[in-house]
């Protein structure tokens, strides 16, 4: 029923009293490299540590973090695996504010037997997004909120001798819904076996640039 997320909370055997020792511990150690060296480096990388600091001792980020106070009934309509339970709590750091959300779910590089594959994979993944979609829409944050789904290379389009399929940078594709979007559009098109787009196609640079 507990889905923790590694490094956002205080390690065992650390409580506050011992973090704050080690919090000005480095700060005295630190301080004479900022008086001699007084770089853009050392100032941001000082920022770093303090969000870091910030997350692991302020409420608010905790609370956005505990998916437990969610209705059960949501839960269970987002699904109680890794797909549903890492949406539902994506949902929940967006309603906290933070900016930049990102996730991942399953293993897609499936060069053996892609079919069961999918058929393991697919389904709870469809479920927590239609859900997320659906749970943002009611909230409101929809609107402001761009959800995209997408991977780091395509996929052949022929299977191989294993009944899986290889990796193939040519082509693939991107859902993007909310922030604006225009819903229920398909932008592009590939040849007869999506092997390679023929119509419209996308650059990495460009859906970057679009996001951004």
């Amino acid at each position: 029923t507990t889905f923790p997320v590694r490094h956002c909370s205080l390690p065992g055997g650390v409580d506050a009293m011992l973090f704050e020792s080690r919090r000005h511990l480095r700060d005295v150690v630190g301080r004479p490299f900022n008086r001699l060296e007084g770089s853009d480096n050392i100032t941001a990388m000082d920022s770093f540590y303090q969000r870091a600091y910030d997350l692991v001792s302020s409420s608010k980020a905790q609370a956005a973090f505990d998916i437990n106070v969610e209705p059960k009934e949501l839960r269970d309509r987002y699904g109680r695996n890794q797909a549903g339970q890492r949406m539902i709590l994506a949902r929940r750091l967006v309603e906290a504010g933070v900016r930049f959300v990102t996730m991942s779910y399953g293993s897609w590089d499936m060069h053996q037997k892609v079919k069961q594959g999918i058929d393991r994979t697919l389904p709870p993944f469809d479920q927590a997004f239609a859900t997320l979609i659906d749970d943002l829409e009611q909230r409101g944050l929809l609107d402001s909120t761009l959800v995209m789904v997408s991977s780091e290379v395509g996929r052949t389009p022929k299977i191989n001798k294993d009944s899986g399929r290889d990796h193939w940078p040519k082509g693939f594709s991107t859902v993007l819904d909310g922030g604006g979007v225009k819903q229920g559009l398909v932008h592009g098109a590939s040849e007869s076996i999506a092997g390679e787009p023929f119509d419209v196609a996308v650059t990495i640079a460009e859906l970057s640039q679009t996001c951004y």
